[in-house]
């Protein structure tokens, strides 16, 4: 055999033992509805934006049928349509928006898990970065008690 046969035979075999070495299998998820719990963000010394979500992700045939994501401050409390404001008033606006912004990508997050079944394929929301990564531990919690 010659060289140039016996180096591309070679590099055949070495790319096809990359591949199945890469590919390996893919998780197996049990059937079931799994809650899994991001840390909690602590970020600034006023406490704007601390808290952790919670992702609620069901599984049928090793597939993600269903997938929902709340946000909660440290104290526990939801953050909503009220999150953002003091008193029940929206004292700084600008916050209000931010704060709003990232209650409603929340959602956002959930649907395209839910439509897709790959994290990867989620995209961050410009301004809810923080709740993204929330989201993204949150889904990987909930995943890891599917495992079988």
């Amino acid at each position: 055999m010659s060289k140039k046969k016996y180096t591309a035979l070679f590099c055949a075999a070495v790319l096809a033992a990359g591949l199945t070495a890469c590919g390996g299998s893919a998780a197996k998820y049990k059937d079931g509805t799994y809650e899994g719990k991001s840390q909690v963000y602590e970020g600034d010394e006023d406490g704007n934006g601390d808290g952790y979500g919670v992702a609620t992700v069901t599984i049928k045939d090793n597939q993600v049928t269903d997938c929902q994501y709340l946000t909660y401050q440290t104290d526990g409390t939801l953050k909503d349509e009220d999150y953002g404001k003091k008193n029940g008033e929206i004292a700084n606006a600008d916050f209000y928006n931010k704060a709003q912004k990232a209650v409603l990508a929340c959602a956002k997050y959930a649907a395209g898990y839910a439509e897709t079944g790959d994290l990867s394929k989620v995209d961050a929301i410009s301004g809810a970065t923080i709740s993204y990564n929330e989201f993204q531990e949150a889904v990987e919690d909930a995943l890891n008690q599917a495992k079988e």
